[in-house]
């Protein structure tokens, strides 16, 4: 079977790919991902585990989203598909999204766990809930999981 190896190694041999394709467009995301991860961990003194590469990724898909939303607010097409073009290379190296039906479960048994009563518990599941399901779905679908949850 094949080694686990990290996330970064992955990417690296990804750009190195892109770079002889001449994928200029995997290029530029893989570049560009590539220094975010190493700030981050330089700013944060961290180790560039596959969990800063992780929050990265979010961080920077979350961008892609918000970006491609402006933009077709603006009716700029051509932004619109650039940015979703580079959301898809960089959720190609995010863990798979969990679907709303697993999320929910997850988060009714999170919630029946620290013993949450009423949606005035919220922040005690949620706390739980995002430390566990980190990867899984983002913040937004998790408070919405944990709002439909409680009552």
């Amino acid at each position: 079977g094949e080694t686990l190896r990290m996330l970064i190694d992955k990417i690296r041999d990804d750009l190195k790919i892109a770079m002889k394709a001449k994928d200029s467009a995997r290029v530029d995301v893989l570049r560009f991902l590539l220094s975010e991860v190493k700030n981050v961990g330089i700013n944060e003194k961290r180790e560039l585990d596959d969990g800063v590469v992780t929050q990265v990724l979010q961080k920077l898909s979350k961008q892609r989203k918000d970006g491609a939303e402006q933009f077709k607010a603006a009716g700029r097409n051509d932004l619109v598909e650039k940015e979703m073009l580079e959301l898809v290379i960089l959720e190609s190296y995010l863990p798979r999204q969990m679907s709303d039906a697993d999320l929910e479960a997850q988060v009714r048994a999170m919630a029946a766990e620290v013993g949450a009563a009423s949606k005035k518990d919220m922040g005690k599941v949620m706390k739980v809930a995002i430390e566990r399901l980190k990867g899984a779905a983002d913040g937004k679908r998790i408070q919405a999981a944990v709002m439909k949850v409680l009552p």
